[in-house]
């Protein structure tokens, strides 16, 4: 019964880390050190090993994806142009800056979930996780921006907003060392695709009769 429930547990410690971060803590868009790093993140960690050991019932899928979009559709969006609409009247960057994570972490676990529920492995569905958590933190929209975005005085010399490779690296992150550190990252999380799908696993395999012809069969 454990076995089967563990999935659970991390579910609701996930949910209740969400609740703690999106509604009680202050929004703030700034990471001060590795332990409020390994904080936020937490909800997106334990929410993976929540799905990877989702149960696969082909009946109630589909009506749960559904529920998915409806979720996004009713609920997030509406948020997240709420903030956006506070943030253009003049309001604080920050709330925004919350609710913009939250929404890419959103899509990472939907897409995860309808990979669990469409069949795939625990194992599969926990490599994809946090492979996709290693892309998430690899600062490669901070690199987006930073080169897409119309600069009116010039791109800055520093990615002074992405705070989360600051506390890593010890200083605000230049474009180059945001590159390396994308770059480490996504080689990572290839790395966690790859590795394991690459060792050769010798399994011991029972032999079968051969079956017998059909004019010699009871």
């Amino acid at each position: 019964m454990i076995r089967r429930w563990w999935w659970l547990a991390a579910g609701v410690a996930g949910a209740a880390m969400t609740v703690l971060i999106m509604g009680v803590l202050p929004p703030d868009r700034t990471i001060d050190d590795p332990l409020e790093f390994l904080l936020r993140l937490s909800p997106v960690l334990l929410a993976i090993l929540a799905i990877g050991g989702f149960p696969q019932r082909a009946a109630p899928g589909m009506v749960l994806l559904a529920a998915v979009v409806v979720g996004y559709m009713g609920v997030l969006d509406t948020l997240y142009v709420l903030r956006v609409v506070a943030l253009a009247d003049g309001g604080d960057f920050a709330p925004f800056y919350q609710m913009a994570i939250f929404v890419n972490a959103f899509t990472i676990l939907a897409i995860l979930f309808g990979y669990r529920l469409g069949g795939a492995s625990t194992g599969r569905v926990l490599r994809l996780g946090f492979a996709a958590a290693l892309v998430l933190v690899s600062g490669l929209n901070d690199l987006s921006f930073y080169y897409l975005n119309d600069w009116p005085d010039g791109r800055p010399a520093r990615l002074d907003w992405a705070s989360h490779i600051t506390v890593f690296v010890g200083g605000t992150a230049t474009p180059t060392v945001a590159v390396v550190f994308c770059a480490v990252h996504l080689l990572l999380a290839t790395a966690v695709l790859l590795l394991p799908a690459s060792i050769p696993l010798r399994r011991r395999q029972t032999p079968q009769p051969s079956p017998l012809p059909a004019d010699h069969r009871p």
